[in-house]
């Protein structure tokens, strides 16, 4: 009598999980938000902090309980509290409604100076970096002469002539960083410029205007958007910094500068938190801007691209035996 033997369940081996970027699909957002994440943590904990900043600029009169310059002479001077987060100032105005209308000025301030100057780099650096010969040099020593002189200085001058005002702090900024930063443009201008698909459109007789916009500006956006993050950063900096010497966004605009400079100052061991507060919003503001830039920088150029596969080729090569011990190996069979 034969007795069937029915066969043992085979259990498939687990499909080993598909990488990230598959995960994500084709959203170029999505697998460069993942990328960020997982390949650069603290400039992802940075970029959370650009947008709560961006957001905090845009929603300033929903999410300030009161008005920046709202005065309540009564409860001036008064702690943190349930009632005031943040305590109020010395003419009773609450500080955590100032923050907020600050970060607001400080957006506007930032994001029209950064793109006047990014529009201001773009133009010298991509002219000077293409056309090149005598126009390159003679272009190239005016931005040499005008980076001879301190930053402060210029900002100083600039706005004792002009006066002080919000658009004119937004101009001087934006001239001030946009020059210095042509260089930085020019100079991947003249590596871009020499691959073949330049050559190839000038021969063909495509107008130099059209070079400039279709072939070289779409292949120097890279640089230009790190630009752009490391210098929200410097004009928050700088415009805070006219602010604290009184050349800056007059009062009663909520600057941060201008709050260390009245407030923090004057009443610094009476309320510290008048100089603690805005000091603490203008170190996390430029830290998560940094931040995110440097992880941009590291994301966006080549080269950096690259350091994470030369630690893993180092790594593999290290616990690789070497042919000479192979070799030792066999012999000694």
């Amino acid at each position: 009598m034969t007795t069937e033997t029915t066969p043992a369940a085979v259990t498939m081996p687990a499909s080993p999980r598909p990488p990230l970027r598959e995960r994500l699909g084709d959203n170029k957002i999505l697998g460069f938000l993942g990328r960020l994440i997982v390949q650069r943590p603290l400039g992802a904990f940075g970029a959370a902090i650009c947008v709560l900043l961006l957001l905090t600029g845009i929603f300033a009169d929903v999410i300030a309980p009161e008005g920046y310059n709202h005065i309540n002479p009564i409860d001036r001077l008064k702690p943190p509290s349930a009632e005031y987060w943040l305590g109020t100032d010395q003419l009773g105005r609450d500080v955590f409604s100032r923050i907020v209308h600050g970060a607001q000025l400080s957006v506007i301030v930032a994001f029209a100076a950064t793109s006047l100057s990014i529009v201001i780099s773009a133009v010298i650096g991509i002219t000077s970096g293409y056309f090149g010969g005598r126009f390159d040099m003679v272009s190239q020593r005016v931005v040499d002469g005008w980076m001879c002189f301190p930053d402060l200085i210029i900002l100083i001058v600039a706005v004792s002539v002009l006066g002080p005002g919000t658009w004119q702090v937004i101009v001087i900024l934006g001239l001030l960083f946009g020059i210095s930063g042509s260089r930085i443009v020019r100079s991947s201008v003249l590596s871009v410029k020499q691959n073949v698909y330049i050559h190839a459109a000038q021969s063909m007789g495509a107008s130099t205007l059209r070079i400039l916009v279709m072939h070289i500006l779409p292949n120097v956006m890279a640089p230009i958007i790190v630009l752009f993050t490391t210098r929200l950063a410097a004009v928050i900096l700088a415009e805070s910094g006219l602010s604290f010497l009184g050349l800056g966004i007059p009062p009663p605009a909520p600057s941060w500068g201008g709050m260390l400079s009245l407030d923090g100052r004057s009443y610094m061991f009476q309320a510290p938190w008048l100089a603690i507060i805005p000091g603490v919003a203008l170190t996390i503001a430029v830290f998560g801007i940094n931040m995110f830039g440097d992880a941009l920088r590291d994301m966006l150029d080549p080269r950096m691209r690259g350091a994470g596969a030369g630690r893993y080729v180092a790594a593999v090569r290290r616990d690789r035996p070497s042919s000479r011990a192979r070799q030792a190996g066999g012999a000694s069979q």
